[in-house]
Protein backbone atom coordinates (compact mmCIF):
# COMPACT_ATOMS: atom_id res chain seq x y z
CA UNK A 1 0.00 0.00 0.00
CA UNK A 2 1.53 3.22 -1.08
CA UNK A 3 1.62 5.73 2.11
CA UNK A 4 -1.15 8.71 2.68
CA UNK A 5 -0.26 11.84 3.61
CA UNK A 6 -2.73 13.49 5.74
CA UNK A 7 -2.57 17.81 5.17
CA UNK A 8 -3.96 19.79 8.48
CA UNK A 9 -7.46 21.42 7.58
CA UNK A 10 -6.86 24.73 6.58
CA UNK A 11 -7.89 27.94 9.20
CA UNK A 12 -11.16 30.15 8.01
CA UNK A 13 -10.41 33.40 6.65
CA UNK A 14 -10.61 36.29 8.49
CA UNK A 15 -13.77 38.17 8.83
CA UNK A 16 -12.85 41.56 8.29
CA UNK A 17 -13.71 43.66 10.76
CA UNK A 18 -16.58 45.88 10.93
CA UNK A 19 -16.04 49.39 10.11
CA UNK A 20 -15.56 51.82 13.21
CA UNK A 21 -16.01 50.93 17.10
CA UNK A 22 -17.37 47.82 18.52
CA UNK A 23 -20.44 49.16 20.00
CA UNK A 24 -20.82 50.71 16.71
CA UNK A 25 -21.16 47.76 14.79
CA UNK A 26 -23.28 45.95 16.71
CA UNK A 27 -25.82 49.32 17.17
CA UNK A 28 -25.68 48.57 13.10
CA UNK A 29 -26.18 45.10 12.64
CA UNK A 30 -29.59 45.19 15.70
CA UNK A 31 -30.75 48.08 13.40
CA UNK A 32 -30.76 45.58 9.83
CA UNK A 33 -31.69 42.40 12.11
CA UNK A 34 -34.51 44.51 13.98
CA UNK A 35 -38.34 44.71 12.16
CA UNK A 36 -39.15 47.53 10.01
CA UNK A 37 -41.00 50.07 12.00
CA UNK A 38 -44.10 51.67 9.96
CA UNK A 39 -44.13 55.62 10.75
CA UNK A 40 -47.59 56.21 10.16
CA UNK A 41 -51.50 56.62 11.98
CA UNK A 42 -51.92 53.32 11.38
CA UNK A 43 -49.78 50.45 10.20
CA UNK A 44 -50.34 47.75 7.67
CA UNK A 45 -50.42 45.26 10.12
CA UNK A 46 -53.37 46.57 11.53
CA UNK A 47 -55.11 47.04 8.33
CA UNK A 48 -54.89 43.79 7.66
CA UNK A 49 -57.23 42.55 10.13
CA UNK A 50 -60.78 42.20 10.10
CA UNK A 51 -61.00 45.17 12.41
CA UNK A 52 -59.11 47.52 10.47
CA UNK A 53 -59.99 46.59 6.74
CA UNK A 54 -64.03 47.65 8.66
CA UNK A 55 -62.83 50.99 10.01
CA UNK A 56 -60.72 51.35 6.30
CA UNK A 57 -63.63 50.89 4.73
CA UNK A 58 -66.01 53.11 6.71
CA UNK A 59 -63.58 56.13 6.99
CA UNK A 60 -63.52 55.85 2.85
CA UNK A 61 -66.71 56.06 2.61
CA UNK A 62 -67.12 58.82 5.09
CA UNK A 63 -64.84 60.85 3.63
CA UNK A 64 -66.22 60.04 -0.07
CA UNK A 65 -69.44 60.90 1.03
CA UNK A 66 -68.59 64.34 2.51
CA UNK A 67 -66.77 65.35 -0.44
CA UNK A 68 -69.45 64.35 -2.81
CA UNK A 69 -71.77 66.25 -1.11
CA UNK A 70 -70.36 69.21 -0.90
CA UNK A 71 -69.55 69.54 -4.35
CA UNK A 72 -72.65 68.14 -5.25
CA UNK A 73 -75.29 69.93 -2.92
CA UNK A 74 -74.56 73.38 -4.59
CA UNK A 75 -76.33 71.26 -7.47
CA UNK A 76 -78.55 69.93 -6.20
CA UNK A 77 -79.88 73.50 -4.49
CA UNK A 78 -80.06 74.88 -7.57
CA UNK A 79 -82.29 72.47 -9.74
CA UNK A 80 -84.69 72.03 -6.47
CA UNK A 81 -84.54 75.77 -6.08
CA UNK A 82 -86.38 76.33 -9.31
CA UNK A 83 -89.07 73.79 -8.94
CA UNK A 84 -90.30 75.70 -5.23
CA UNK A 85 -92.69 78.36 -5.36
CA UNK A 86 -91.30 81.82 -4.61
CA UNK A 87 -92.80 81.09 -0.99
CA UNK A 88 -90.81 78.53 -0.49
CA UNK A 89 -87.61 80.20 -1.66
CA UNK A 90 -88.77 83.15 0.91
CA UNK A 91 -89.10 81.17 4.28
CA UNK A 92 -86.90 80.32 6.86
CA UNK A 93 -85.67 77.85 7.71
CA UNK A 94 -85.27 76.80 3.99
CA UNK A 95 -86.67 73.27 3.27
CA UNK A 96 -84.54 71.14 1.21
CA UNK A 97 -87.00 69.41 -0.79
CA UNK A 98 -89.70 71.51 -3.12
CA UNK A 99 -93.65 70.71 -2.53
CA UNK A 100 -94.19 69.96 -5.62
CA UNK A 101 -92.27 68.85 -8.98
CA UNK A 102 -93.72 70.85 -11.57
CA UNK A 103 -90.78 71.13 -14.34
CA UNK A 104 -92.98 73.70 -16.02
CA UNK A 105 -91.34 76.54 -15.17
CA UNK A 106 -88.08 75.40 -17.17
CA UNK A 107 -90.37 76.47 -20.08
CA UNK A 108 -91.31 79.47 -18.74
CA UNK A 109 -87.63 80.23 -18.24
CA UNK A 110 -86.81 79.63 -21.67
CA UNK A 111 -89.95 81.85 -22.99
CA UNK A 112 -89.92 84.58 -20.64
CA UNK A 113 -86.17 85.39 -20.98
CA UNK A 114 -85.51 84.07 -24.48
CA UNK A 115 -82.90 82.03 -23.35
CA UNK A 116 -83.28 80.47 -26.98
CA UNK A 117 -81.47 83.46 -28.55
CA UNK A 118 -78.92 84.24 -25.61
CA UNK A 119 -77.82 79.97 -25.82
CA UNK A 120 -77.00 80.22 -29.89
CA UNK A 121 -75.49 83.32 -29.55
CA UNK A 122 -73.47 82.04 -26.83
CA UNK A 123 -72.50 78.98 -28.68
CA UNK A 124 -71.18 80.92 -31.66
CA UNK A 125 -69.21 82.92 -29.11
CA UNK A 126 -67.80 80.12 -27.45
CA UNK A 127 -67.26 77.83 -30.64
CA UNK A 128 -65.63 80.22 -33.20
CA UNK A 129 -63.14 81.47 -29.18
CA UNK A 130 -62.48 77.43 -29.25
CA UNK A 131 -61.54 77.07 -33.17
CA UNK A 132 -59.64 80.49 -33.06
CA UNK A 133 -57.73 79.29 -30.03
CA UNK A 134 -56.79 76.07 -31.02
CA UNK A 135 -55.77 77.45 -34.79
CA UNK A 136 -53.64 80.39 -33.23
CA UNK A 137 -52.30 79.20 -29.80
CA UNK A 138 -51.08 75.53 -31.30
CA UNK A 139 -49.72 76.97 -33.99
CA UNK A 140 -47.18 79.63 -31.67
CA UNK A 141 -46.84 76.88 -29.35
CA UNK A 142 -45.53 74.34 -32.06
CA UNK A 143 -43.13 77.27 -34.03
CA UNK A 144 -41.87 78.05 -30.22
CA UNK A 145 -41.59 74.44 -29.09
CA UNK A 146 -40.51 72.76 -32.30
CA UNK A 147 -39.12 75.32 -34.40
CA UNK A 148 -37.39 77.42 -32.50
CA UNK A 149 -37.28 81.22 -34.02
CA UNK A 150 -35.13 83.82 -33.20
CA UNK A 151 -35.73 85.46 -30.04
CA UNK A 152 -38.59 82.64 -29.13
CA UNK A 153 -37.51 82.71 -25.76
CA UNK A 154 -38.33 86.08 -25.04
CA UNK A 155 -41.47 86.29 -26.96
CA UNK A 156 -42.73 83.30 -24.74
CA UNK A 157 -41.18 85.53 -21.31
CA UNK A 158 -43.53 88.37 -22.87
CA UNK A 159 -46.35 86.25 -23.67
CA UNK A 160 -45.95 84.58 -20.16
CA UNK A 161 -45.62 88.49 -18.46
CA UNK A 162 -49.42 88.87 -19.94
CA UNK A 163 -50.23 86.44 -16.69
CA UNK A 164 -49.14 88.87 -13.99
CA UNK A 165 -51.28 91.64 -15.03
CA UNK A 166 -55.17 91.67 -13.67
CA UNK A 167 -57.79 91.07 -16.43
CA UNK A 168 -59.27 94.52 -14.81
CA UNK A 169 -56.47 96.26 -15.47
CA UNK A 170 -56.33 96.13 -19.20
CA UNK A 171 -60.09 96.28 -19.82
CA UNK A 172 -60.28 99.86 -20.68
CA UNK A 173 -56.61 99.66 -23.17
CA UNK A 174 -58.56 96.61 -24.76
CA UNK A 175 -61.92 98.25 -24.58
CA UNK A 176 -60.12 101.03 -26.87
CA UNK A 177 -58.05 98.77 -29.04
CA UNK A 178 -61.79 97.24 -30.43
CA UNK A 179 -63.45 100.23 -30.20
CA UNK A 180 -60.79 101.60 -33.17
CA UNK A 181 -58.43 98.86 -34.17
CA UNK A 182 -55.06 100.15 -34.71
CA UNK A 183 -54.00 100.34 -38.48
CA UNK A 184 -57.34 98.98 -39.84
CA UNK A 185 -59.48 101.20 -37.98
CA UNK A 186 -62.35 98.84 -37.53
CA UNK A 187 -65.28 99.12 -34.96
CA UNK A 188 -65.15 95.44 -33.27
CA UNK A 189 -68.41 96.35 -30.81
CA UNK A 190 -71.19 94.55 -31.15
CA UNK A 191 -69.46 91.94 -33.92
CA UNK A 192 -68.25 88.05 -32.13
CA UNK A 193 -65.01 89.29 -33.50
CA UNK A 194 -64.72 91.26 -29.88
CA UNK A 195 -64.75 87.64 -28.26
CA UNK A 196 -62.86 86.00 -30.61
CA UNK A 197 -59.75 87.16 -30.85
CA UNK A 198 -59.46 88.21 -27.35
CA UNK A 199 -60.00 84.90 -26.39
CA UNK A 200 -57.32 83.33 -28.81
CA UNK A 201 -54.68 85.85 -27.18
CA UNK A 202 -53.80 83.50 -24.39
CA UNK A 203 -50.25 83.07 -22.94
CA UNK A 204 -51.32 80.24 -20.35
CA UNK A 205 -52.69 78.08 -23.14
CA UNK A 206 -49.73 78.68 -25.32
CA UNK A 207 -47.42 77.74 -22.73
CA UNK A 208 -48.98 74.52 -22.02
CA UNK A 209 -49.07 73.60 -25.44
CA UNK A 210 -45.55 74.08 -25.07
CA UNK A 211 -44.84 71.99 -22.74
CA UNK A 212 -46.39 69.15 -24.21
CA UNK A 213 -44.74 69.49 -27.65
CA UNK A 214 -41.71 69.59 -25.57
CA UNK A 215 -42.07 66.07 -24.45
CA UNK A 216 -42.50 64.82 -28.19
CA UNK A 217 -39.62 62.83 -29.29
CA UNK A 218 -37.10 65.18 -31.61
CA UNK A 219 -36.66 61.85 -33.27
CA UNK A 220 -40.18 61.36 -34.31
CA UNK A 221 -39.95 64.81 -35.93
CA UNK A 222 -36.71 64.35 -37.96
CA UNK A 223 -37.50 60.74 -39.37
CA UNK A 224 -40.68 62.93 -40.76
CA UNK A 225 -38.12 65.25 -42.43
CA UNK A 226 -36.07 63.19 -43.61
CA UNK A 227 -39.18 61.29 -45.54
CA UNK A 228 -39.93 65.03 -47.10
CA UNK A 229 -42.81 66.17 -44.40
CA UNK A 230 -42.84 70.15 -44.70
CA UNK A 231 -43.21 71.55 -40.81
CA UNK A 232 -47.02 71.83 -41.47
CA UNK A 233 -47.85 68.34 -42.64
CA UNK A 234 -45.67 67.29 -39.29
CA UNK A 235 -47.76 69.51 -37.39
CA UNK A 236 -51.25 67.91 -38.70
CA UNK A 237 -50.09 64.40 -38.95
CA UNK A 238 -47.76 63.99 -36.41
CA UNK A 239 -48.16 66.35 -33.49
CA UNK A 240 -51.74 66.89 -33.55
CA UNK A 241 -52.85 63.45 -33.34
CA UNK A 242 -50.47 62.58 -30.29
CA UNK A 243 -51.31 65.91 -28.45
CA UNK A 244 -55.23 64.73 -27.75
CA UNK A 245 -54.67 65.38 -24.27
CA UNK A 246 -53.45 68.51 -23.64
CA UNK A 247 -55.67 69.42 -26.32
CA UNK A 248 -58.42 68.33 -25.06
CA UNK A 249 -57.91 70.18 -21.57
CA UNK A 250 -57.31 73.26 -23.90
CA UNK A 251 -60.32 73.23 -25.23
CA UNK A 252 -62.21 72.50 -22.08
CA UNK A 253 -60.84 75.59 -20.06
CA UNK A 254 -61.44 77.86 -23.84
CA UNK A 255 -65.42 77.01 -24.01
CA UNK A 256 -65.80 77.63 -20.23
CA UNK A 257 -63.92 80.69 -19.90
CA UNK A 258 -65.81 82.33 -22.86
CA UNK A 259 -69.22 80.86 -21.19
CA UNK A 260 -68.70 82.26 -17.70
CA UNK A 261 -67.30 85.41 -18.90
CA UNK A 262 -69.37 88.55 -17.59
CA UNK A 263 -68.14 91.68 -17.70
CA UNK A 264 -65.97 91.67 -21.20
CA UNK A 265 -69.38 90.79 -22.55
CA UNK A 266 -71.13 93.62 -20.87
CA UNK A 267 -68.80 96.29 -21.93
CA UNK A 268 -68.51 95.17 -26.09
CA UNK A 269 -72.24 93.66 -26.85
CA UNK A 270 -74.19 96.39 -25.26
CA UNK A 271 -76.68 95.59 -28.27
CA UNK A 272 -79.56 93.27 -26.50
CA UNK A 273 -79.92 90.89 -29.59
CA UNK A 274 -76.52 90.18 -29.32
CA UNK A 275 -75.98 89.82 -25.44
CA UNK A 276 -74.43 86.35 -24.18
CA UNK A 277 -76.38 83.74 -21.74
CA UNK A 278 -75.06 85.38 -18.43
CA UNK A 279 -75.34 88.76 -19.42
CA UNK A 280 -78.83 88.60 -20.75
CA UNK A 281 -79.99 86.78 -17.70
CA UNK A 282 -78.77 89.53 -15.47
CA UNK A 283 -80.31 91.99 -17.54
CA UNK A 284 -83.91 90.51 -16.93
CA UNK A 285 -83.02 89.15 -13.85
CA UNK A 286 -85.05 92.02 -11.90
CA UNK A 287 -88.13 91.13 -13.92
CA UNK A 288 -88.52 88.00 -13.40
CA UNK A 289 -89.70 85.37 -10.29
CA UNK A 290 -87.02 84.22 -8.50
CA UNK A 291 -87.94 80.56 -9.39
CA UNK A 292 -88.32 81.01 -13.09
CA UNK A 293 -84.77 83.07 -12.49
CA UNK A 294 -83.01 80.18 -10.69
CA UNK A 295 -84.85 77.91 -13.78
CA UNK A 296 -82.58 79.99 -16.42
CA UNK A 297 -79.71 79.59 -14.43
CA UNK A 298 -79.70 75.61 -14.64
CA UNK A 299 -80.24 75.86 -18.59
CA UNK A 300 -77.40 77.94 -19.12
CA UNK A 301 -75.14 75.60 -16.99
CA UNK A 302 -76.33 72.44 -18.92
CA UNK A 303 -74.31 73.07 -22.07
CA UNK A 304 -70.59 73.47 -19.99
CA UNK A 305 -71.68 70.13 -18.39
CA UNK A 306 -71.79 68.63 -21.62
CA UNK A 307 -68.72 70.13 -22.65
CA UNK A 308 -67.28 68.70 -19.32
CA UNK A 309 -68.62 64.76 -20.10
CA UNK A 310 -67.39 64.95 -23.62
CA UNK A 311 -63.78 65.98 -22.81
CA UNK A 312 -63.15 64.26 -19.44
CA UNK A 313 -61.10 61.57 -20.32
CA UNK A 314 -58.51 64.51 -21.64
CA UNK A 315 -58.30 66.03 -17.99
CA UNK A 316 -57.06 63.58 -16.20
CA UNK A 317 -54.06 62.50 -18.73
CA UNK A 318 -53.77 66.60 -19.76
CA UNK A 319 -52.50 66.68 -15.69
CA UNK A 320 -49.02 64.99 -16.64
CA UNK A 321 -48.58 66.34 -19.66
CA UNK A 322 -45.22 67.12 -20.76
CA UNK A 323 -44.18 65.34 -17.68
CA UNK A 324 -42.40 62.37 -19.62
CA UNK A 325 -40.54 62.39 -22.51
CA UNK A 326 -40.03 59.45 -25.21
Amino acid sequence: MSNLTVHPPRPAPARPPERGSGKKAGRTRAAREAPREFRSLVSPHTLNTPRGRLVYRITLTLVVAIFTAVFVFPLYWMVTGALKTPEELAQIPPSFFPGSFDFGVYAEAWDQLDLGLFLTNTVVYAGGAWLFTLAIDVSAAYALSKLRPVLGNVVLALMLATLMIPPMVILLPAYLTVKDMPIFGWDLLNTPWVIWLPAAANGFFIFLLKRFFDSIPRELLEAAQIDGASPARILWSIVLPVSRPILGVVSILSVVNVWKDFVWPLLVLPDGDKMTISVGIASLSAQMPQNVLIASLVIASIPTMVVFFIFQRSIMAGLTAGSLKG
